[in-house]
């Protein structure tokens, strides 16, 4: 009987007996199938794309906070109006809209008629959702497209340096005008690709340089007792993370820094370091995800961090037999064989447009060098007017006390009586009831939620919208409210009276009574945060500030 074996394509192949085979017996070897070819290192096809559909993920969240929150925070009849912003800006430049107006505040907003500036923020948020749509879908953009992108999002926004700068180095992955997946004449720029390498790098640097100049406890390896239960938002994970016990906070704190200050120059010592650098970075934030609320900042980190992968290492992700793993095969065995496309003028233009970036990033990266190896150190900060190149830094210093600002209203006529009954109100996230379960929200995120936690450690004066949104609660104002997750006066008169109460907050701890009871916080009143007022009250501030009065909505 014959022996039959296995053949590395999984067909099996017929042995002669022994001592019958010769030349002409040996059949060539079965091609090997596309599929069961691994990818070469060194090319960037599929990068591309993992690259422009993470960028369009944040993006589409991005316009979708502010298509959901813009009215109420800049519209028409919002906290702090944009009309009003760009207004002052005008007047502060000399009273034109020029090129000074857009250098102070890049915005397509200035184009546009201001009679009405909801409609304005609604179409660029959709706009925003539909183009970043396409691409998430599609893994198809083009330079059109991503510049238009950057564009809109740089109209709506005061402080998002970030996806900013991601969303510009986003441009240059792409061809100009062609919506193939994987155009043949224009491949990845390794200069491109090194553009978000080096975001990462800063991106790291930054965050591990500002915790080790600033406060203790980064350095003690105490920061972590603290961070999860004063972060912005926790979520419930934080809960538990903050029980955990103290060898493992200290463990934390120590990976932080190897992350953040170690990790980084991996990047730089080869194919096999860099892709190590990416992974740590991707998982490091992964963790961070999980732990909190931190809006879509850790899913945009994650995303400078997928171009220290080549094809070879991302294929994984793509079906063995889809077009574009098959197209990227294609391309490597043409050039292995010699048979690239002859070199035009739209490529030689292409290759200058990629040197020229690389000068630009260079150039602009000198300041932020130099704020990086500074002593005084600031994180989160622009040094240009597009905000291409930014200096970055998260929690340089950690808040060792969670304090919360309530707002509480009553339909009592006098808010001193020994009988006033007061009702609160509640956000969306934040902490505010004590059996609230704490949310879980990212990559979405409540920017009003996010302002509250740090208009706690100040005051009321120093944060003067605090006292509008009083104004307009009085008042039952529908745009205030929609940001606001309860109203105990829905259906009901409108409270008489308005105050803010100020809270200090700490985790229950497990298996104590309030736990038992539901309870997820503990808290203690510190005081007051501003005392009680009422719509007579406020018309003469509001008047003096050129806010609309809260009872004419």
């Amino acid at each position: 009987m014959d022996d039959f074996f296995f053949s590395g394509s999984g067909k099996c192949a017929h042995v002669p007996p022994a001592g019958s085979l010769d030349q002409q017996d040996v059949a060539a070897p079965e091609p090997q199938t596309e599929e069961a070819v691994q990818l070469q290192t060194g090319t960037y096809w599929l990068t591309r794309i993992v690259l422009l559909r993470s960028i369009c993920f944040i993006y589409f969240v991005a316009f979708a906070v502010a298509y959901n929150q813009n009215r109420a925070l800049i519209g028409q009849r919002g906290l702090t109006p944009c009309r009003e912003y760009l207004r002052s800006v005008k007047q502060y430049v000399g009273g034109k809209i020029g090129g000074a107006a857009l250098a102070y505040t890049p915005s397509v907003l200035w184009s546009m008629q201001w009679e009405d500036m909801d409609a304005n923020l609604d179409n660029i948020a959709l706009a925003g959702l539909a183009l970043s749509g396409f691409v998430l879908l599609s893994g198809r953009s083009n330079m059109v497209i991503m510049a238009a992108l950057w564009t809109l999002y740089h109209s709506i926004v005061s402080v998002g340096h970030q996806l900013l700068e991601t969303g510009f180095l986003g441009i240059f992955l792409c061809p100009l005008w062609n919506l193939e997946q994987i155009p043949r004449r224009t491949p990845p720029s390794l200069i491109s690709i090194w553009t978000f390498r080096w975001l990462i790098v800063r991106i790291m640097l930054g965050a591990g340089l500002i915790k080790i100049r600033g406060d203790r406890c980064w350095r003690d390896l105490t920061c972590m007792d603290y961070h999860y239960e004063t972060q912005p938002v926790p979520n419930p994970i934080s809960y538990y993370l903050h029980h955990s016990p103290r060898w493992f906070h200290c463990f934390e704190t120590l990976s932080n820094h190897f992350i953040e200050l170690i990790v980084p120059f991996f990047t730089f010592m080869g194919r096999r370091m860099c892709m190590i650098n990416g992974a740590l970075q991707i998982l490091f934030q992964v963790v961070l995800i999980i732990s909190g609320n931190l809006s879509f900042l850790n899913w945009l980190t994650i995303v400078p961090s997928l171009a220290c992968f080549d094809d070879s290492a991302l294929e994984f992700l793509f079906w063995s037999s889809g077009t574009a793993r098959r197209t990227v095969l294609k391309i490597q065995n043409e050039d292995a064989a010699g048979q690239n496309p002859p070199a035009t003028a739209r490529m030689l233009i292409r290759r200058v447009v990629n040197v020229s970036l690389g000068i630009l990033i260079a150039y602009l990266s000198v300041p932020v060098l130099i704020n990086l190896l500074s002593s005084r150190q600031v994180m989160n900060t622009s040094f240009d007017p597009l905000r291409i190149v930014n200096t970055y830094g998260a929690f340089g210093s950690i808040t060792k006390e969670r304090t919360e600002v309530v707002f509480q209203g009553t339909l009592s006529a006098d808010p001193s009586g020994e009988e006033v009954v007061w009702e609160e109100y509640e956000f969306l996230c934040k902490p505010g009831s004590v059996s609230r379960r704490p949310c879980l929200i990212s990559p979405y995120h409540y920017r009003l939620d996010w302002l509250m936690w740090f208009a706690a450690f100040q005051t009321y004066e120093q944060n003067e919208w605090i006292i509008q949104i009083a104004g307009r609660l009085l008042a039952n104002d529908s745009t205030v409210l929609s940001l606001m997750g309860h109203n105990p006066f829905e259906d009901r008169e409108k409270p008489r009276w308005i105050r803010g109460e100020h809270f200090r907050y700490k985790f229950t701890k497990p298996g104590s009574t309030s736990a038992v009871n539901g309870n997820w916080w503990v808290r203690k009143r510190i005081g007051p945060y501003f005392p009680a007022v009422n719509l007579e009250g406020l018309r003469r501030y509001f008047q003096s500030r050129n806010w609309p009065q809260p009872d004419n909505y």
